[in-house]
């Protein structure tokens, strides 16, 4: 489980996103951090059940840097205000679709799938669903699926017109226009810092790993 300050130190670090005060609590990071670790390392054992290629990456690897990327943002906050990882057989930089963890007070939650691929690898995915639908609408519908992503599959961009070479009548046309393949299941403070944590994670990912099969099918 986390470190039972973590949330406790996001909430602050939000409050105080600066270099000084970063510095001034720098232990208490480095604790709650590698509470953050020591979890994503338990959750890829769980992972590697069903993702066997998951279970050989160090959890470093999967982890994101807390340091936020400021050359092109208007914000120049130097941290970010959340831990987070991401899961991919092929690693942390590959351009797959695979499996995220998002944890920040009061909106953590576990997600997956792919955020914005590139042009080709989009239309290998859209061509995919042209061809194969049926087999996404099984995904999709089950019961299992449905009850743990009851936002269903979500793009951050979508299309006004169909993309080139498909037609309005498409019976896959609303996921034909998305730019994103994306579902999520959001996590309460009290369920994230509980002993059944991890177990419910993992069972996020499980539930999610069709969906993900089904987009790297389509990107191999």
């Amino acid at each position: 489980m986390l470190h039972p300050a973590t949330l406790k130190f996001l909430n602050s670090l939000k409050k105080n996103n600066n270099k000084p005060w970063f510095d001034e609590n720098r232990k208490q990071y480095d604790v709650v951090r590698a509470g953050f670790i020591e979890m994503v390392s338990d959750i890829i054992k769980h992972i590697a059940k069903f993702e066997p290629a998951i279970g050989t990456q160090a959890a470093k690897g999967c982890v994101f840097r807390i340091n936020r990327d400021v050359r092109f943002s208007k914000d120049k906050s130097p941290y970010k205000s959340h831990f987070s990882c991401y899961f991919n057989k092929a690693g942390k930089k590959s351009n797959g679709a695979g499996y995220y963890l998002h944890i920040e007070p009061g909106k953590s939650f576990a997600g997956g799938g792919i955020w914005m691929p590139e042009p080709q690898v989009l239309a290998n995915i859209r061509q995919e669903l042209d061809y194969n639908f049926k087999n996404f609408k099984k995904i999709i519908g089950n019961s299992r699926f449905k009850k743990t992503f009851a936002g269903g599959v979500q793009s951050e961009e979508s299309l006004i017109r169909p993309p080139k070479g498909y037609d309005e009548q498409n019976p896959a046309i609303e996921f034909l226009k998305m730019k994103s393949f994306i579902v999520s299941h959001p996590f309460t403070d009290a369920r994230v810092l509980s002993n059944n944590f991890v177990k419910d994670i993992t069972a996020t990912f499980a539930a999610m790993k069709p969906l993900v099969d089904y987009l790297n099918t389509a990107i191999d």
